[in-house]
């Protein structure tokens, strides 16, 4: 990676994107885009359910959730009204190993957004009266997601993959987490955890990178540099977990394997899922859902995380014929595992290049690879590395992945309504 500054620990850059590290720690990220007429900034911070303890679990969404809610500069009104008057679009997530807070508008109002999102993230007030309002919405929230199989499903999924370690813990907490968190708390882990070296501020428009730098370090260089925020990677442990659902009428089911986690730079587990059932034309779906009609909805994706990576497939299906959506899915998965057909690898390959090069032209998508590409690799992958790679996965490196999941033990979860005699069923299938 070609430096931009004689310190080559402090600047890099490669294609468009220039990475500065302050000397607290904070990486301001600029892609620059000189044509544009809009800009795009999200502060990143490596502060996610992964890293709370259980009587912590999610924390870091109500912090999310209360950024919005005052500063020591702003109200709640006036933090709209900013916004607003600017007519930027704000928001925020929280995930798994980071929370995102964005502001995207004119380019013209940059520096605006990384002095707004500098008050928001780092001077939060969390005002009583605002966390107990708040408190309500966020508790709607996980009613809303307890009533929504397929968010059941992925959770009961994740304990069955990682048991109690802090990686299957849901973002969103526990309802007595939920209920009991208060300001002093909330403070207490702010200061913990925004910290320089878990921060990242990022720009995507027209504003030239030492532009970028000294915004960045007039807003963000006066924090402490802290300590990395890290966890212990899980182990997988696989299993069966069912929840019924008296009055469904479908089955919902999310089942997998364990695959390679980001840090590995390995695409295999990315083109063996678009073989297996990225689009019509794959073997998942054209066998199970078009032809045989096992399932309403079916697919498989191997996005790749920082702890540790899933082969997933999805269903929604009748209950009367889940065991046989089962039985043909492990059949299909060691057909994959006998031989790959060149034109289901060309298809794969395809469909992830395409769609990397869709995702080249969403700048808040941009911002966020780069950053997670910085919390766990320590740099930005190219275009070109990422394309490389995916290319590079030949058939029998896809047959092989397919063979390695199938020696994992299994994970599966079933919600809704779920057929007597399911569990023993699958124990049986997945041992043969």
């Amino acid at each position: 990676m070609p430096s931009t500054s004689s310190n080559a620990a402090h600047t890099v850059q490669i294609d468009d994107t220039t990475v500065h590290r302050l000397p607290n720690g904070v990486r301001a990220v600029t892609i620059h885009q000189p044509a544009a007429a809009g800009a795009s900034v999200s502060v990143f911070v490596r502060s996610g359910s992964q890293h709370e303890r259980a009587t912590l679990n999610g924390i870091s969404h109500v912090i999310e959730h209360m950024a919005f809610k005052g500063t020591v500069a702003r109200n709640c009104q006036q933090i709209n009204l900013d916004a607003e008057r600017l007519g930027a679009e704000v928001n925020a997530h929280t995930d798994r190993d980071h929370t995102a807070y964005q502001m995207r508008g004119l380019a013209a109002d940059t520096h605006a957004f990384i002095d707004m999102l500098a008050d928001l993230v780092l001077k939060p007030t969390f005002p009583a009266a605002e966390l107990e309002r708040e408190r309500q919405v966020i508790l709607h929230e996980l009613t809303d997601l307890e009533d929504d199989a397929y968010a059941v499903a992925y959770r009961l999924f994740d304990g069955a993959c990682y048991g109690l370690h802090p990686f299957a813990r849901p973002v969103i907490g526990t309802r007595r987490n939920i209920e009991r968190f208060d300001r002093d708390t909330l403070i207490a882990h702010v200061q913990a955890r925004y910290t320089g070296c878990n921060l990242i501020v990022a720009v995507a428009g027209p504003m030239p990178p030492e532009e970028v730098r000294a915004a960045v370090a007039a807003a963000f260089g006066h924090l402490p540099e802290g300590t990395p925020n890290t966890v212990e990677p899980p182990t997988w442990r696989g299993g069966i977990r069912i929840k019924r659902h008296s009055g469904s009428s479908q089955s919902q089911l999310v089942m997998g394997w364990p695959a390679p986690a980001l840090a590995t730079q390995d695409a295999t587990a990315q083109v063996a899922a678009a073989v297996f059932g990225e689009g019509m034309s794959s073997p998942l779906l054209d066998e199970l859902r078009e032809r045989r009609g096992l399932a309403y909805h079916v697919s498989a994706n191997a996005d790749p995380l920082e702890l540790g990576s899933q082969f997933v497939i999805e269903a929604a299906t009748g209950s009367d014929q889940l065991a046989e959506f089962l039985a043909e899915t492990m059949r299909l998965l060691r057909l994959q595992a006998t031989r790959i057909e060149p034109v289901d690898l060309e298809r794969a390959r395809k469909q992830l290049v395409v769609r990397q090069l869709h995702a080249l032209e969403r700048p808040l998508r941009r911002l966020e690879d780069a950053a997670i590409d910085l919390f766990v690799l320590g740099r930005v992958r190219s275009a070109a590395d990422t394309r490389a790679a995916i290319e590079a996965v030949d058939a029998e490196a896809v047959r092989a992945c397919f063979a390695g999941l199938l020696a994992q033990p299994v994970a599966l979860a079933v919600t809704g309504k779920v057929p007597t005699g399911l569990r023993e069923r699958c124990e049986a299938l997945f041992s043969a």
